[in-house]
């Protein structure tokens, strides 16, 4: 099984879209909310992304709400 993370923020539309459309493929993911856990805004940055949201699998590290990369790993 893949294992997929979406680090979110609040009031984040594109998180929003991002993980709607998960549940919607019924992908198992977790989400991590770096608004309260903040300690989490240092790793998302050493991946080189600063805006939310940021999905990473396995295969690959993103960032924004993009429908056709979520397919390619769900």
């Amino acid at each position: 099984m893949k294992m997929i993370t979406v680090y979110s923020k609040n009031n984040c539309m594109q998180c929003k879209m991002t993980k709607k459309f998960l549940e919607q493929h019924g992908a198992d993911f977790q989400e991590i909310n770096i608004d309260q856990h903040p300690g989490k805004v240092d790793y998302v940055k050493s991946l080189g992304f600063t805006s939310a949201p940021v999905i990473e699998s396995d295969q690959v590290v993103f960032s924004g709400f993009q429908p056709a990369k979520l397919k390619e790993i769900i």
